[in-house]
């Protein structure tokens, strides 16, 4: 491995997609380093992209910021409902977005989950919830009324339901804003969900989608109020979605870029966590003492590198 590529391997502190371990490489270029972390059953189309942000951090940095700071959100797992509470309480947001819909947990547990965060932000704070496609339209249909019930009102749902189709269905029959997420980062035609009028908000994340300036045109195209929302990276990473959400210009609702709080640890000195609810636009400077201390297993070294080769992107040879 050289100096200029470095797998790491960072322990989560609730399961989160299925996953207790985030792991990914940070590459380092003439701007600084870049993150790379797609997530592990994704293919090499699906993963080049985040490779592409990767590279732009690294050799080219960022535009110009128009804010200093950005307002973000605290990201509640699925988890159950003491849980869910103490993690708002701790994360000292005004925002809360909830994981709904997981597999083998019912509405019910949900709706707890729910209450708890609101119990937990009091009457003043927004929440959010987020199904990740899970339902079919009839089943969001009645899972939004509930989930709003619960909530004492939600800000908005995001990706209730898969297709862009079907997004906008829903739309038409819930009055709660709908959000887009993979209907744009997963999509041949981001622009889908703007033709057929299916969200109300823009979810982009910076890594699927190519990086910051990528984003910024898709921004500009789709015509939504934009969430810059994260991947669970590292501080790296998440530094590039604050880049993005800095340069919008226009930024109407709080980000989801506070799940560094999600990590047992960080890969730089002063890792990117909010205070006051806001983050600071900043780019962090990796510790070599946390390389160390994070550095992947050689096995998982050698799967990165292979994955690194296999997109064709490989910078350490």
């Amino acid at each position: 491995m050289t100096d200029d590529l470095h797998v790491f391997a960072i322990p989560l502190r609730t399961r989160f997609r299925g996953i207790t371990v985030r792991e990914g490489v940070l590459l380092r270029g003439a701007a600084g380093w870049g993150e790379w972390s797609p997530f592990l059953e994704y293919d090499d189309a699906t993963a080049r992209p985040w490779l592409a942000c990767a590279r732009e951090t690294a050799d080219l940095g960022w535009p110009a910021p128009v804010r200093d700071v950005v307002p973000v959100n605290v990201t509640v797992p699925a988890t159950d409902p003491e849980r869910a509470h103490a993690i708002v309480t701790a994360g000292g947001c005004r925002t809360a977005k909830v994981k709904v819909a997981e597999r083998g947990q019912t509405l019910a547990e949900d709706e707890a989950r729910v209450e708890a965060v609101r119990d937990a932000l009091g009457p003043d704070g927004l929440v959010r919830v987020d199904a990740n496609g899970a339902w079919d339209v009839d089943e969001a249909v009645r899972a939004i009324a509930a989930l709003d019930r619960a909530a004492g009102g939600l800000e908005y749902v995001e990706q209730p339901v898969a297709s862009v189709e079907d997004l906008a269905v829903v739309r038409r029959r819930v009055a709660v804003p709908i959000a887009a997420d993979e209907s744009i980062r997963r999509a041949d035609d981001p622009y889908r969900v703007r033709d057929l009028e299916a969200a109300d908000i823009a979810v982009l994340k910076v890594q699927p989608l190519g990086g910051v300036r990528a984003c910024l045109r898709i921004a500009e195209d789709i015509g939504l109020p934009v969430v810059v929302s994260s991947a669970v990276e590292s501080s790296v990473g998440i530094a590039a979605g604050v880049a993005l959400a800095a340069a919008l210009p226009e930024l109407r609702h709080a980000c989801g870029l506070a799940t560094v709080q999600l990590l047992t640890d960080d890969v730089v000195a002063e890792p990117m966590l909010p205070v006051d609810g806001m983050l600071r636009v900043t780019r962090p400077e990796v510790d070599d003492a946390a390389l160390a201390r994070l550095g992947a297993a050689a096995d998982r070294v050698a799967h990165w590198r292979g994955r690194l080769a296999s997109v064709g992107q490989d910078r350490s040879s």
